[in-house]
C-alpha cells in the first residue's frame, strides 16, 4: 500500500512510501536536502518500522524539535499503525 505523510517543521514537504506489513520501501521525500534524503531512503528501503525507529527516531535539525529523518519515523508509524486498525 502506498502512503503519504505531510511533514512538520521540516524541509520537506511529504513523505510518500509503500508498507507491506511492517516493510517500508521505495521511500521518496519532496523537498528538502535532496542528496541526504535520497541516502536516507536508499539505506532504509526493505527496513520494518521498527528497525527505522530504532536508527532515527529523534533525530534533530539545528534547532527544530525535529529532522525529516524523524519524520520519517513518525510516518511509518502512523501508517502501520493505521493498517493495524
Amino acid at each position: 500500500m502506498e502512503y503519504t505523510y505531510i511533514t512538520k517543521m521540516v524541509c520537506s514537504k511529504k513523505i510518500s512510501f509503500n508498507i507491506d506489513g511492517n516493510i517500508i520501501t521505495n521511500v521518496r521525500f519532496e523537498g528538502g536536502c535532496n542528496g541526504n534524503l535520497k541516502a536516507v531512503s536508499k539505506l532504509v528501503d526493505g527496513m520494518t518500522v521498527e528497525q527505522i525507529e530504532e536508527k532515527l527516531k529523534g533525530n534533530l535539525c539545528g534547532n527544530k524539535p525535529t529532522s525529516c529523518a524523524d519524520q520519517l519515523c513518525v510516518a511509518v508509524r502512523e501508517a502501520y499503525d493505521s493498517l493495524r486498525k
